[in-house]
């Protein structure tokens, strides 16, 4: 080929970032070249970075100083506010392209399968976390009336879910977090925040850090009950080979036998409580029924028949996120991905030519934000043998401007590179005149017009 390879990424968070890395770094890069166009949905990249992990956690969030060196790489360009499939679809995207990763994540919730789950004041978890974030896409307030609050589920998901629930809006305020979502969490009611598990301490999917952070809050107490702190063969053989596991364990133990203090937020963690139905009347949420467990030997759990009805106003479903489906590909609707044979897509028993997958929308929304890495290096390795054995079909427009007219001429208002730096920047002299290190602009209209070239 005496052409570089032109790649198509669509998503431009994490997973697609790096993919496009593994790619720039490839023998390829060298000879005969790569050419990288990341298309993404949002005028801003960095997806989950953006829109799923909790304004109060900077740490996390730094991941993007790293994620932009991969970005301002020459070969790499970004067309942001392009969606697929309405502005470019696959068969568009063949024709560019020698081929196309797709990378798109997972942002919705997963099923919650009980009784009650559509009442007013069941809320997914996803939804809350995007309103929170401040994606474009959502509405601009947020019911928090609830004075008792119940979340379903034992991950991280979860834990930001009832910590975002049970701070203060002041406490948020040096966040990046919108006017409209301090405004929103000013008017929380929120006093006493429950998480329930159905499994044991264990079992819990928290990270040991996520976890200690709950209770740096001065105005958080957290309460674990005594009675949870249980564990059998298995949970001891999980503690015994699992070193976050045991942090996890070791901690609540620890919550467990202290004396509870005065602090006006009281969050629950329950375990071994299994939510059977989402109690309503006059089709609102008016509390939560739980049943009972005890572990079988396995670490696994069983149900006693013993039921509890709790007094909660509003329930939020953290049980795990939930891939959208892409048009013109496979797609498997149990585990909420694409079907692929190490990133290779595959239909019918068969690869797709020049299609790949990879992140959560590949291996399902498990694991941190770095362990995408592997899925990039593994999905790139299979896209570059692909190319090497003349696998990939020769796209019919292969020149870079090809895209960008096609673009313009569906006048889609697409943003670039330099316009993210330009929303950065606008956002950062936001953030500046309140002390703060910045402002996320909400409104799809305004994060264009920031991106946009001054006059």
């Amino acid at each position: 080929m005496t052409r570089p390879v032109r790649v198509a990424i669509v998503g431009a968070g994490p997973a697609g970032i790096y993919a496009a890395d593994a790619l720039l770094k490839s023998e390829a890069a060298q000879e005969p070249g790569v050419s990288i166009d990341l298309f993404e949905r949002m005028p801003a990249p960095f997806g989950l970075i953006r829109y799923g992990v909790a304004p109060d956690h900077p740490r996390i969030k730094g991941i993007v100083q790293a994620l932009h060196q991969v970005l301002d790489k020459p070969q790499l360009r970004l067309f942001g506010n392009v969606d697929y499939p309405n502005d470019i679809d696959l068969d568009d995207l063949r024709s560019f392209y020698d081929a196309v990763i797709f990378s798109t994540g997972a942002d919705a919730d997963r099923a919650l399968d009980i009784p009650g789950s559509a009442l007013d004041g069941s809320h997914g978890a996803a939804d809350f976390v995007s309103w929170y974030d401040g994606h474009p896409d959502v509405a601009r307030t947020w019911p928090l009336e609830a004075e008792k609050v119940a979340v379903l589920g034992v991950g991280n998901v979860a834990l930001d879910v009832a910590r975002i629930l049970a701070k203060t809006a002041d406490e948020l305020l040096p966040t990046e977090i919108p006017a409209n979502v301090y405004e929103g969490l000013k008017a929380n009611k929120a006093l006493e925040v429950h998480v329930f598990g159905r499994r044991g301490p264990a079992q819990a999917k928290f990270s040991p850090m996520e976890l200690r952070e709950l209770d740096h809050s001065p105005n958080i107490e957290v309460i674990v009950n005594p009675e949870d702190i249980e564990y059998d063969a298995g949970s001891i053989e999980t503690r015994r080979s699992n070193k976050q596991a045991n942090m996890v364990a070791s901690t609540l133990e620890n919550w467990a036998i202290r004396d509870v203090g005065d602090r006006p937020h009281k969050l629950f963690l329950h375990f071994f409580e299994s939510p059977v139905e989402i109690l309503g009347e006059d089709g609102r949420v008016v509390g939560l029924r739980t049943e009972r467990t005890e572990l079988d030997g396995t670490g696994n759990v069983k149900g006693t028949g013993d039921f509890t009805d709790w007094d909660v106003q509003s329930v939020y479903r953290a049980v795990g996120y939930y891939s959208q489906e892409l048009p013109k590909l496979p797609f498997d609707v149990v585990s909420g991905t694409v079907p692929h044979a190490a990133g290779r897509v595959v239909d019918g028993g068969e690869h797709m030519p020049s299609v790949y997958v990879t992140g959560w929308i590949k291996r399902g929304p498990i694991g941190l934000i770095g362990h995408t890495k592997g899925d990039a290096n593994e999905t790139v390795a299979c896209l570059l043998e692909d190319q090497a054995e003349g696998r990939l079909p020769a796209p019919v427009r292969p020149e870079p401007e090809a895209v960008t007219a096609f673009l313009e001429e569906r006048s889609v208002r697409y943003t670039t590179r330099e316009g993210w730096y330009r929303l950065d920047a606008h956002e950062r002299a936001l953030g500046e005149e309140q002390g703060r290190e910045r402002i996320k602009v909400v409104e799809r209209e305004g994060m264009l017009d920031a991106s946009e070239p001054r006059s």
